[in-house]
């Protein structure tokens, strides 16, 4: 069985043709990249990594309990920095520690090229269906 989640309260809006988040089989939740667009304005953040990433996991959270979920159920994490420097890893880092405390999720972290934002993250949960 499959269920998009396209919309959660309060949270981030698909900006493309993808849903905010996939459940597949009530076991797993797929996590689109989250961006760093403010929910309430529509607005892209246009600030510092740190703030970037602060604004994108907040988005992550609201679509992970969106879908009944909790962080703390994040086994995995993609994080795309557009500049993959000691610097940005670092503030990302910082930002990443204070929604992610105790037993980390998995985490890959990569420099790609992004469009207008500094800092994208997708992950992968676990319902417990």
């Amino acid at each position: 069985m499959r269920q998009c989640i396209t919309s959660v309260p309060e949270g981030p809006s698909a900006i493309g043709p993808y849903s905010l988040a996939v459940a597949a089989e009530g076991k797993f939740l797929f996590v689109s990249g989250m961006t760093p667009m403010d929910p309430s304005t529509g607005k892209m953040c246009d600030g510092p990594v740190g703030e970037q990433t602060r604004i994108v996991l907040a988005n992550m959270r609201k679509v992970v309990e969106g879908a009944g979920a909790k962080l703390s159920d994040v086994v995995s994490c993609r994080v795309f920095l557009a500049q993959l420097t000691e610097k940005n890893f670092g503030e990302m880092n910082a930002v990443y520690k204070e929604f992610f405390v105790g037993d980390y999720p998995a985490r890959t972290t990569v420099g790609a090229q992004l469009m207008n934002m500094l800092v994208e993250i997708e992950c992968v949960v676990r319902l417990d269906g």
